[in-house]
C-alpha cells in the first residue's frame, strides 16, 4: 500500500475519532505528497524513496519549528509541533542509535577507502544514500566529520 493511501485512510480514521492533531499532521503530509505528484519532475505515482524524502523533510521542518518555539518560550505552539512530529515519525523507519550510526559510517569509510577529512565528500555521498531515512543528514555529517578526524 502506498504512503498516499495509508495517509488517506489515516485521515478518515482521525476524522471519525475527532483527533485534531493527527488530522492536521496527516493533512500536511498529504499536501506535500500532492505537491510532489503534480510537480513537473514527478508526474503520477511517487517512488518509496521520494515518499521517504517527503516524510524526512516534514519531520525536519517540525523539529526546526519546535526548537524555535521552545527558544521563544511558546509552549502552546511547541506542543502542536511536537504532536505533529510524533505522528510523522510513525511513518518513518526507526532511526539509528548513536552506536549503530557510528558502526555503519565506519563501514562506509572502509568501503570507500577514506583516510582524511579531505575525503568527506566521498563518504557523505555513499552515506547519504545508504542511510537515507535511517538518520538525519546533519547527524550523518557530524559523525563522518568526527570519524575522519581521528
Amino acid at each position: 500500500m502506498s504512503l498516499k493511501v495509508t495517509i488517506e485512510n489515516g485521515i478518515k480514521d482521525a476524522m471519525r475519532a475527532k483527533d485534531a492533531d493527527r488530522l492536521r499532521a496527516l493533512r500536511a503530509i498529504k499536501s506535500l505528497i500532492l505537491l510532489e505528484e503534480t510537480s513537473g519532475s514527478n508526474a503520477g505515482e511517487l517512488s518509496a524513496d521520494i515518499e521517504m524524502k517527503i516524510l524526512m523533510k516534514a519531520a525536519k521542518q517540525r523539529k526546526d519549528s519546535l526548537e524555535i518555539y521552545v527558544a521563544q518560550n511558546r509552549p502552546d505552539l511547541a506542543e502542536k509541533e511536537q504532536a505533529e512530529l510524533s505522528i510523522i515519525e510513525e511513518f518513518l523507519p526507526k532511526q539509528l542509535s548513536e552506536s549503530e550510526l557510528t558502526e555503519k559510517i565506519q563501514a562506509i569509510i572502509i568501503q570507500v577507502g577514506a583516510s582524511s577529512p579531505a575525503d568527506m565528500g566521498k563518504v557523505m555521498g555513499v552515506a547519504s544514500k545508504q542511510l537515507a531515512g535511517l538518520a538525519d543528514g546533519k547527524a550523518i555529517s557530524t559523525k563522518v566529520g568526527e570519524l575522519l578526524k581521528k
